[in-house]
């Protein structure tokens, strides 16, 4: 992906470091996650002047929910809805689901429904 947006002899080092390089492998799973995340990256590291993009930028980039299990359900294509209808309970209480909100209890038998219907988590 870099070698399509920069000039032919540029190394990636000199874009990204390697540690910003290996924490956007580590955080990042699809080709769409990485080219959002670059662009960012790449604007901030403009903005203020940095080259090649540090770790330090790539953190401040990142969403802090990038890893949530909603975003990761979202990624897979299961919104609200679908995940009310797949439960059977209501809309209010998915919502408290993916936000962390419920009792621990619930939030395991949640969890547990969700991974017998096959919905990967």
């Amino acid at each position: 992906m870099l070698a399509q947006v920069s000039a032919s002899k540029t190394k990636p080092e000199a874009l990204l470091t390697e540690a910003a390089t290996a924490l956007l492998c580590e955080r990042l799973a699809t080709p769409l996650q990485f080219e959002l995340y670059l662009d960012r990256a790449f604007t901030e590291g403009f903005r203020v002047g940095q080259k090649p993009v540090d770790v330090d930028t790539i953190e401040a980039v990142l969403s802090p929910n990038l890893n949530a299990m909603g975003a990761r359900l979202m990624r897979n294509g299961y919104n609200v809805k679908q995940l009310t209808d797949t439960l059977g309970v209501k809309p209010r209480e998915v919502r408290s689901f993916l936000a962390g909100q419920l009792a621990a209890e619930r939030t395991q038998e949640l969890h547990d429904r969700l991974l017998a219907a096959g919905v990967p988590l």
